[in-house]
């Protein structure tokens, strides 16, 4: 008797062992979602990352010099020199 209590015993503690395994949450399907979002995440943050190393660029850049302010000027606002000339070449 002693023996088959100890054996159900065993046997139920093994089935809860799986049912916490496939259902519960540390669960393989459970980690493998999270894995996918934790390489979501780790994606995204790479692409902030390269952002704000550009953008911190260009900032030292325009505090540094006044060519690249001119340049801005130039090429976004359509800027000119005082004496120049403007042309626009149509296609």
């Amino acid at each position: 008797m002693a023996k088959r209590l100890v054996t159900a015993i065993l046997l139920i503690l093994l089935l809860v062992l799986q049912g916490q395994l496939w259902l519960g949450r540390g669960s393989i399907p459970n980690v493998n979602q999270l894995q996918q979002k934790l390489d979501t995440q780790k994606a995204s943050n790479i692409q902030a990352k390269a952002a704000n190393e550009r953008l911190t660029s260009e900032v030292s850049d325009l505090r540094e010099g006044v060519d690249t302010v001119e340049q801005k000027a130039r090429m976004e606002l359509g800027m000119v020199k005082q004496g120049e000339i403007y042309v626009q070449i149509a296609k």
